[in-house]
């Protein structure tokens, strides 16, 4: 799932697909900007979030897949505080254990409205790489700072940690699937796939399980398809993901860890293979105009 996986998912995701690309694009969206009530956090008209969200709605409760996807949106916090609250900051810790995968541990910091990414290594505060939302960069002064695929993982923790909002633009494709137990709970399954040309690996797809009382995400099913890795087709064979932990911030709920299993023949976790840690978490009251823009000195990624 991400416009560069950049989306897994943009493990392995994702986006993006995500994300209407709807910030200002000239002089006249400039001028309407200047003249409307920005969000204070956002730096978003609050007009253009509140169509965005109404576009959303009246999209996702056209079917029974939307309708469960609008539901888990509005149970962890709404696509309106999502979008208002401004760029999301985090900690994703992701830990293989198979020591001889890489770890990918940075904080982060995401325009959600846009999906634009910047990372910091998290043991090397001099090394980043991000996303402008074209273009995927890194600066760094040790050429094995990062010891992975930048531009496939620079939406990549956004397509996990995001969901279900960032489920709400185009290309996006739901489906529902019959209702599953896990956990000894009902859960109400959602099958997302994205339209051809789509981000960087359209061929992802997840298939996320929402507990149907609470209407809360409870795990994540994924495929890795991304081009750079499987240059033939294919994909890497379907992960299970399990949320752990929840805390809410500013209004939204997120989780704060998850486990990583591969998927059995009957649909369940199977061998455990990845921990990851979510911390640190916030929304930004405001970053620089040019916080996403590829800083002086740095590479860029083809």
């Amino acid at each position: 799932m991400k416009n560069t996986h950049l989306k897994l998912l943009t493990l392995i995701v994702l986006s993006v697909f995500l994300g209407c690309k709807e910030m200002p694009k000239n002089a006249e969206d400039k001028d309407i900007m200047a003249n409307e009530a920005l969000n204070t956090n956002a730096g978003i008209p609050d007009s253009w979030i509140a169509n965005r969200v109404a576009k959303a709605k009246a999209r996702l409760n056209q079917t029974d897949a939307g309708k469960v996807v609008w539901n888990a949106m509005e149970a962890h916090g709404g696509l309106a505080t999502w979008y208002g609250n401004g760029p999301l900051s985090f900690r994703f810790n992701y830990q293989p254990l198979d020591k001889s995968k890489a770890q990918r541990d940075s904080y982060q910091t995401i325009d959600t409205w846009s999906n634009r990414a910047r990372h910091t290594s998290a043991t090397d505060s001099s090394a980043h790489y991000g996303w402008t939302g074209e273009k995927a960069w890194v600066k760094a002064t040790d050429s094995l700072a990062f010891k992975y695929d930048t531009k496939f993982w620079a939406l990549t923790p956004i397509y996990f940690l995001g969901q279900p909002f960032i489920l709400d633009g185009e290309g996006v494709n739901l489906e529902l699937l019959p209702k599953t137990v896990y956990k000894d709970a009902s859960q109400d399954v959602v099958k997302v796939t994205f339209d051809a040309g789509t981000g960087d690996a359209p061929d992802d797809y997840y298939i996320l399980y929402f507990k149907e009382d609470s209407h809360q995400l409870t795990a994540i099913r994924y495929i890795v398809s991304y081009p750079a890795y499987f240059k033939d087709g294919g994909h890497l064979p379907e992960k299970f993901m399990e949320v752990i932990g929840s805390t809410a911030v500013e209004g939204i709920v997120f989780p704060t860890g998850y486990k990583t299993h591969w998927l059995t023949e009957d649909e369940k976790p199977g061998e455990y293979i990845t921990k990851i840690d979510v911390s640190d978490i916030r929304f930004e009251e405001q970053v620089s105009k040019d916080f996403f823009d590829i800083p002086e000195g740095a590479k860029i990624i083809e």
